[in-house]
């Protein structure tokens, strides 16, 4: 089971617009370099907050052909947009981003905040289908059109 990363979307302060970015440095432990959830080096996340967030491309057509509700261009509010794998599938998983490691931990559920910040029905529209949230077990860089896929023993 593979995929490819298909964009990359920072956001540097609650109230700053999103960026896209074609690499970024991540950390581990932490997350992205520059957004606004990754704690300062030394520091770790609150509990319930994660490293890393992704969604699958194909969930948002289908918001998109469905609902009407266009979340590309990082309006989802996820980190990252993959195309070709099943993300749900990898929780509880290892999964590589081109050279980092990360653990699916949940999926990642939309929720008020999202429907405020995007539009109404957003989260009816993204149950079950709002992507997951990892922990980054190994940092690096990673980029668009990096390999997204899951960690086999052997």
């Amino acid at each position: 089971m593979t995929g490819r990363v298909e964009s990359i979307h920072i956001i540097r302060g609650i109230d700053m617009p999103i960026e896209g970015r074609e690499a970024i440095r991540v950390h581990a432990g932490r997350g992205l370099e520059g957004d606004r959830h990754t704690p300062p080096e030394g520091g770790s996340h609150q509990p319930g907050e994660f490293a890393l967030t992704l969604v699958e491309s194909e969930a948002l057509q289908a918001v998109r052909d469905e609902h009407g509700i266009d979340l590309s261009d990082g309006r989802s509010r996820r980190q990252l947009m993959t195309r070709g794998i099943r993300l749900n599938d990898l929780v509880g998983r290892e999964f590589r981003v081109g050279t980092i490691r990360c653990r699916a931990v949940e999926l990642c559920e939309p929720c008020t905040h999202l429907e405020r910040m995007t539009a109404g029905g957003v989260i009816k529209a993204l149950v079950h289908r709002g992507g997951i949230m990892a922990d980054v077990l190994e940092g690096g860089t990673i980029s668009v059109g990096d390999e997204v896929a899951e960690v086999t023993a052997g």
